[in-house]
């Protein structure tokens, strides 16, 4: 397996534990339309959150969040609307939130990690 996915895939596996620490539930991961794909889809309460995580292993191209443009969230957000209208049942009566997470340093286990809520 290439680095760079098993580098994303620990990412997002510690962003999984993040939400999870901080009472959401995990309820989809890595979700595909014809639009893209969802990293991790998490519920809290009253929220819906459509999750993009970014995993690097430094600064040196740029803060992984500096990656999320005003076209990538835009997406996201047709994304997030087509996984609600896919999972109805769990969408209903939610408040849809577009989130990024970012994970960077050498191990993604003790890396830095940066949570945005709520992307507009």
């Amino acid at each position: 397996m290439p680095h760079n996915t098993t580098l994303g895939r620990a990412g997002e596996q510690r962003a999984v534990q993040h939400l999870e620490s901080r009472g959401f539930c995990v309820v989809d991961r890595n979700w595909r339309c014809t639009e893209g794909e969802i990293d991790i889809v998490a519920i809290a309460e009253g929220i819906l959150a459509i999750v993009e995580v970014k995993t690097r292993t430094s600064t040196r191209y740029g803060h992984p969040l500096e990656a999320l443009d005003e076209a990538k969230v835009s997406r996201l957000w047709r994304i997030g609307f087509a996984w609600a209208r896919a999972h109805v049942d769990v969408a209903r009566g939610r408040d849809l939130r577009v989130d990024a997470i970012s994970v960077c340093g050498p191990d993604p286990a003790t890396a830095d990690l940066e949570h945005l809520a709520g992307l507009r």
